[in-house]
Parts: C-alpha cells; structure tokens; sequence
C-alpha cells in the first residue's frame, strides 16, 4: 500500500517539476529545484487532504457487524436502519449486533434478507439511532482502471480501518469458496483493487476520491502455492450497481425477483471420464418450460461447451453463465447417448434463493 501511495505521489511531482520549470526561462537550477520541490509538497498535501476528506465523508457509514460465529464490516443503506453487507459475513445468523464508527455502543439488529448467489445481505438495526449517515453509491460505469480506492471496514475486528490502494481491473467474474451463508457464488463484473483486504474487511466499502461507495469489499484472492494464504494486493468488491439492485429488492419484498443473472433452468454436476478427469457438466434435472428445456437438453446431456467457452466442470459452467446477460442467445454444445450436438438457448434468469 506504500508503494500505491509513492507512485501516485510521484507522478504529481512530475507533473509540478514541468510546470515549475516551464515558467521562467531563466530560472536557476536551484530555483527550479526548489519550486519542484514545493510543487510536490504542494501535490502530495493535496491527496492527503483529499484521503481525510474522502475518510470523513464515508467512514460513518461503515460499521463493524458481530454475529454468534464472526465479525464483518457493513455499510449503511438508509436512514431506516437498513445495513447492507456480505451474505457470508451474516451466514446463517437471522440476529447479530452492530457498532457504528462513531459509536462503542453495541445495537441490535435483524436479518432482513440474503441473496447467497450474489453474496449480498441486508439487515436492520432494530432500534435505529438519529443521525445514521447513509453511504452515497457511485456509477459502476464509470469506475475505471487506475482510480485511487480507500477500502473501509473492521479488518481482522479493527473496527474503523482504512486502506488505500487503485482500481486494478474492472469486469472481473470470481467465484468464491464455499462458506456459511455462500454457497461458493460466482459473481461476476467485479472490481479490482490493490487496496488491502483482510478477514473482517468483507462488507466493508470501497471507495472512490469522490467520496461515492463504488463496491462492496468481498473476497482477497489467495496464493495456491501457501495453502489459502492471501496474495497481497489482489482484492475483490462487488461492484455498486449489483449492490444497490439486489439491496432495494430485498428491502422491498424480502427476495430477489430479479438477479440480473442468466441461467440455462437445470440443475448440473462435474462428470468424470473414464481418466477420472473433469469431462462437463451433466444436466441432472431442468425446468419444466425453462431455456434449457425449450431448445431441447435433457436430463443426462452432458454440456461441453457454452458458446465459445470449454466446459469441464460445474464451477466452469457456472463461471461462464455469470459474464452473460439474461435474454441473451447462447449455442450449448453437449453430448448425449456419446453423439455431439448443439441447441441455440435463450438465456433466462438465475431466480431468487
């Protein structure tokens, strides 16, 4: 995270230093040199305050959820009460108990609602406090590569964090490990972020310069060669406008009417060859009337390839399901009875869980 800051820090020394010296011809060196000088100070004091800023805008509306099993971070939805947070961070808990970031203060709070597919969750405080500072969510369209994001939120239970980091990709489909209250969803249109993200940090925010929530903090990702250990500056968020589209239906009927997901309306599992190797995924039972079953698949067909993407497994399925659109058409290539076909699909979508 120092290195974030160096970096971002040098490139507005550089951007004084050509300004400074562009502005009299016959400065000394040690004029020039001093004037680049102050033009980076001057820079590098500019961030900071817009850090403090950002920090004094949000942090209020981060707060740090405790239940029988965990702690997790959440951010403040409305001034009802609402908190919206990870679905794993609330599991299986339908009460748990929240401190606001202004506050030592514990307060009751109850499970409104869970989305695992989405890994999204929405509680209320029960007895809501006057003066809750709901969160301002930004446009995920106009989140891009290289914007500088402060991840809030209670790491490994330091109620109150904050780390710094930018937006290192955008678009990114991750599928999370299975845990209580995720089922291991596949989300996908993620954010990106260098900014540090810990145990405790999920449900947290991640911020943008202009003081708007542009995800939810959700998942690090993890060194396969250290047995699950975090890889340093690769982190996840949700991105804003997932969150604000299952959070209000949630708030408003309890359920998810619409995910925004696509689906092919089966339930599948990994087959194996004779090799023991992942060889598709095999339809072992499909909606009546659904996508899958209106082009024709069956119980037993055995899906290869979804459009251009190879299928192997049940996670490679379902990865691939979550870059696509609901409505969209998609050619299903699978195997049945040991002869390869195709079926043109409509795409439906993922329903509420």
């Amino acid at each position: 995270m120092t290195a974030g800051a160096v970096t971002v820090a040098a490139a507005l020394a550089v951007t004084g230093c050509s300004s400074g010296s562009s502005s009299s011809g016959s400065s000394s060196p040690a004029a020039s040199s001093t004037g680049s000088a102050s033009a980076a100070s001057a820079g590098g004091n500019q961030l900071q305050d817009d850090y403090q800023r950002v920090i004094g805008d949000v942090l209020p509306s981060v707060v740090q959820i405790t239940t029988a099993n965990g702690l997790g971070s959440g951010i403040v939805y409305d001034g009802k009460g609402n908190i919206v947070t990870n679905a794993h961070v609330v599991g299986s808990a339908t009460t748990m108990t929240v401190t606001l970031a202004n506050s030592s203060k514990s307060l009751d709070a109850t499970l409104v609602a869970s989305y695992p597919d989405s890994d999204l969750a929405v509680i209320k405080l029960n007895s809501p406090p006057s003066g809750l500072k709901p969160a301002a969510f930004g446009d995920s369209k106009k989140v891009e590569l290289g914007q500088i994001t402060l991840a809030m939120g209670s790491p490994l239970g330091l109620s109150s964090s904050v780390t710094q980091g930018i937006v290192s990709a955008t678009g990114r489909t991750v599928s999370e490990p299975a845990s209580e209250g995720s089922p291991g969803a596949t989300i996908s249109n993620m954010v990106q972020t260098s900014a540090a993200i810990n145990p405790g940090n999920s449900g947290g925010a991640l911020v943008n310069l202009d003081s708007q929530v542009i995800g939810i903090n959700t998942l690090a990702a993890t060194e396969p060669d250290t047995n699950g250990g975090v890889a340093p500056g690769i982190g996840f968020a949700i991105p804003a406008a997932t969150i604000t589209s299952i959070a209000d239906q949630l708030i408003k009927d309890g359920k998810v009417t619409n995910s925004g997901r696509a689906a092919l309306g089966i339930t599948a599992r990994t087959i194996f060859d004779s090799g023991f190797q992942p060889a598709g995924a095999v339809i072992v039972s499909i909606t009546a009337g659904g996508p899958a079953a209106s082009a024709g698949l069956q119980v037993g067909d055995v899906i290869t390839k979804l459009g251009d993407t190879q299928i192997t497994t049940l996670n490679s399925l379902t990865t691939a399901l979550a870059s696509l659109s609901p409505g969209s058409k998609v050619t299903v290539t699978y195997t049945r009875d040991g002869q390869s076909k195709t079926a043109d699909v409509t795409l439906g979508t993922l329903p509420s869980s």
